[in-house]
């Protein structure tokens, strides 16, 4: 009983708009005679899926995705981890100050942050830009090489402090004895991190690791406002997202809108897949070694 009112909020929220999405798929909408008639919904198979993975814009936006993944994923979570070994760590002070000093990008909207972050890019308003090009440095954030570390810089602006703050509380969850215990065996600072510190922590790091991954295939809001009015390299088909955005609001083709939103989700579900399998391998080789260890001593 206490758990139907959640079941309930699922099916409504998330059961039924999949299934809804599925089905809406299947269909498309067609004019008849000449296109002076009125349209009629058909059903189309898997036409939609075809014309979704035929189109080039949409198989770029992965290629998109995989760039952004690829230098975001690493930065975000040697990043996170970075700051909440710091903190953690004897040396550090002011711990309550640089938390909330790291976590407060988060707290801000993400259309926000991305309207501040195009305000900063803007050669004639962003003040930042006007300090790059005295000291000699010119970089056009809007140009097809700038768009990408100009959306990952934003992400990482919005989203470091707050997976420092899991890191770190997960730090804090650790026995101190088991770090007095390395101290008096002779570890140092940096093997403490590594050897000690870090492989406790490893179920907070996949955790993270595996929302950042389905996180990051969700990329819309910051490309979106880049590409309002900017003049920038991104497109409004930019990423798969921003792809089925632009065919239900702007061409009103809300079947293939739908068909690609499944195809997204089925890669973000293998890709989560593979990222739980990865680490769930690791651990058990992990736990074969240390039970080789302890028979042989």
């Amino acid at each position: 009983m206490l758990l139907a009112p959640f079941f309930v909020l699922f099916a409504v929220v998330m059961v039924l708009p999949i299934g809804y999405a599925l089905w809406l798929s299947l269909f498309t909408e067609k004019q008849s005679g000449l296109g002076f008639g009125g349209t009629e919904t058909v059903f189309s198979g898997l036409g939609n899926y075809t014309a979704a993975l035929g189109d080039a814009a949409f198989r770029e936006g992965f290629l998109v995705l995989l760039g952004y993944c690829l230098v975001y994923i690493p930065l975000l979570l040697a990043g996170g981890l970075g700051l909440a070994l710091l903190l953690d760590s004897a040396l550090a002070r002011a711990r309550r100050f640089f938390q909330l000093a790291l976590f407060l990008p988060h707290a801000v909207p993400g259309i926000i942050a991305a309207l501040i972050w195009v305000y900063l890019y803007t050669p004639q308003l962003s003040p930042v830009v006007k300090a790059m090009e005295a000291g000699g440095i010119g970089f056009d954030f809007f140009s097809p090489s700038g768009a990408l570390p100009s959306v990952v810089n934003i992400a990482l602006w919005e989203w470091l402090g707050y997976n420092m703050v899991i890191f770190y509380a997960a730090l804090q969850a650790i026995d101190r004895s088991v770090l007095e215990a390395a101290t008096v065996d002779g570890a140092g600072a940096w093997r403490t991190a590594f050897s000690i510190k870090l492989p406790l922590i490893r179920a907070s790091v996949v955790m993270v690791a595996l929302f950042t991954v389905i996180g990051s295939l969700q990329l819309f809001t910051e490309p979106l406002i880049l590409n309002k009015g900017t003049g920038s390299a991104v497109t409004s088909t930019w990423t798969p997202n921003m792809y089925a955005y632009t065919a239900a609001f702007d061409r009103n083709d809300y079947g293939l809108a739908a068909a690609a939103s499944v195809l997204l989700a089925l890669t973000a579900a293998l890709l989560s897949f593979a990222v739980t399998r990865l680490a769930g391998n690791r651990e058990k080789k992990s736990k074969e070694r240390k039970a080789r260890k302890e028979r042989t001593a």
